[in-house]
């Protein structure tokens, strides 16, 4: 291509989704001439229709819009726009051979994770939940498999300690946001790509509300990870005292006791017995009620010692 800028489309939906397009909207290197998206949903209180946040930003750069049910239907609109290759964020579905055809040189698509570990819906809740001390984004030209097409930039990063679901995602935006503007520079400039490794590859699927139900049988460090798998979404869940709880904070530390009961209250939260070691609840939020410390938790509901909490199915 020659060193004008690339007119690429963007397709996602969530707010990583809508820093990335900000961000290669704003790059002189690219022109960005057209924005896919799901539809608006209901949202808030009122359930009133809402713009998502890539139609958001999408409309106050003045890019124009489509909204398609399923991706298919916009074939022919993209096809129209006349675009070099598209980028992809969070989406949320697949891209079939007719759509990756209507570019001239593809669809780059950035995933968080360093593929082919954690190819799927949901790898960031993955990684943090299989304890990875390492994770990543990678940027890879689309096929018709599940992230599984020719890799051409990728980078690492550390997954701290305490790092929940969110924080990790916002740093891996940052991380990855500029990695996707270089591997769409590398495809103008007719890179292919690196195929991915056949060893090491795992699947990522959505996380449901029953994957996320604890169950106090686990190790201590188990339900850890899990809690901060589904933090913020869709957020890991026990019953106490007849009603659901969801826990964000659970602290592993030595304890000893019946699996689910609590063994001590703390100036930091309930210390609850796991199968192997426990965890101190450090933020909890109650059934219709907001996000509150464990101790507000234990002072308000007035928690005492052999209590129990139980799975829910």
């Amino acid at each position: 291509m020659n060193d004008g800028p690339v007119r690429i489309g963007f397709f996602g939906t969530p707010d990583v989704a809508a820093t990335c397009l900000q961000a290669l909207a704003t790059d002189g290197r690219f022109e960005v001439a057209l924005v896919v998206t799901n539809p608006d949903r209901p949202a808030g209180r009122g359930r009133r229709s809402r713009p998502g946040p890539v139609k958001a930003t999408a409309q106050e750069l003045g890019v124009p819009v489509l909204q398609p049910d399923r991706a298919s239907e916009a074939v022919d609109d993209v096809r129209a726009a006349g675009l070099d290759m598209a980028a992809v964020v969070a989406y949320g579905s697949l891209l079939a051979a007719p759509m990756l055809a209507a570019t001239n040189l593809g669809f780059v698509n950035l995933h968080f994770s360093l593929l082919p570990r954690w190819r799927g819906a949901a790898p960031v809740q993955h990684a943090i939940r299989a304890g990875d001390a390492t994770t990543g984004v990678t940027a890879f030209l689309l096929d018709e498999g599940m992230d599984t097409g020719p890799i051409l930039r990728a980078a690492s990063t550390a997954i701290e300690p305490r790092e929940t679901a969110g924080s990790l995602l916002e740093r891996l935006t940052d991380l990855g946001t500029p990695v996707l503007a270089d591997a769409l520079r590398a495809r103008a400039n007719g890179e292919e790509g690196v195929p991915q490794p056949t060893d090491g590859a795992t699947l990522a699927p959505k996380v449901t509300l029953a994957d996320v139900a604890i169950d106090w049988s686990r190790a201590g460090l188990e339900i850890d990870r899990l809690c901060r798998s589904a933090d913020p979404r869709p957020g890991a869940h026990t019953q106490f005292r007849g009603e659901s709880i969801k826990v964000f904070g659970a602290h592993p530390i030595a304890a000893a006791g019946e699996p689910g009961t609590i063994v001590e209250l703390t100036d930091e939260g309930p210390v609850v017995a796991c199968g192997s070691g426990g965890v101190r609840l450090e933020a909890v939020q109650p059934a219709g009620r907001g996000r509150m410390s464990g101790r507000d938790f234990a002072n308000g509901r007035r928690l005492e010692r052999g209590e129990a909490f139980g799975t829910t199915s």
